[in-house]
């Protein structure tokens, strides 16, 4: 089932609710999103990108998760 922009930057809030979330892609599956929060501070990119995929709770699982790609962009503030 096809996910909208704001679905899921609704759910990423809940992970991160005082980070700055931008999220596009218009048809369901195939998104991007620029998380920017504090507690990346001190992780490398792989260790915030799981962060992020955690949050996501399985919606990436496998052929029957609801989104298919996800172009992720990680970052602590300036």
């Amino acid at each position: 089932m096809p996910i909208h922009a704001i679905e899921l930057e609704d759910l990423l809030r809940q992970s991160f609710p005082n980070a700055e979330i931008v999220v596009q892609g218009d048809d369901g599956v195939h998104m991007s999103a620029m998380v920017i929060d504090e507690s990346f501070r001190g992780l490398n990119r792989v260790q915030q990108q799981r962060a992020v995929y955690a949050a996501l709770k399985g919606m990436m699982d496998g052929p029957s998760g609801d989104l298919h790609a996800l172009a992720l962009t990680t970052k602590a503030p300036e």
